[in-house]
């Protein structure tokens, strides 16, 4: 069933990791030049797997518990993501490249809890299935 609550929360997992990754900046340099996650690769590279990942595990409805682990797997990926990010702006010395950070920063943060709600409501209906396949 793709109308379940976990489908709303993996469809805006996606769009925050495929959309709004190139709408906000994730720091802006002294020059004033806003660096998006488009001009590094491997951020690029991330964000988009974890849409695509989330869109995948939208159209694993009739298997749950591949459904759930793809959930899972997309909330490390995300936290790969956050301590990248928090490694490269601490690594960074003082002013010499970023003058301030981006909201884009925090973008795996809500992905993260997004999917944390959709593998909650994927194992509330995985139980639901279990405990009707016990009356039987």
């Amino acid at each position: 069933m793709i109308q379940r609550i976990q489908t709303i929360y993996l469809l805006l997992t996606a769009g925050i990791s495929g959309g709004l990754s190139f709408a906000f900046n994730l720091w802006k340099t002294v020059e004033d030049v806003l660096f998006f996650a488009k001009d590094e690769l491997l951020f690029l590279g991330l964000f988009l797997a974890s849409a695509g990942l989330a869109l995948w595990s939208i159209f694993m409805f009739k298997n749950r518990k591949l459904q759930f682990v793809l959930g899972r797997l997309n909330i490390i990926l995300n936290l790969i993501l956050l301590g990248l990010f928090v490694y490269w702006s601490l690594n960074l010395s003082g002013e010499t490249e970023v003058s301030e950070k981006g909201i884009g920063i925090i973008l795996p943060v809500f992905s993260i809890v997004f999917l944390a709600l959709a593998n909650r409501a994927i194992k509330k209906d995985e139980d639901l299935v279990k405990s009707v396949d016990r009356l039987r």
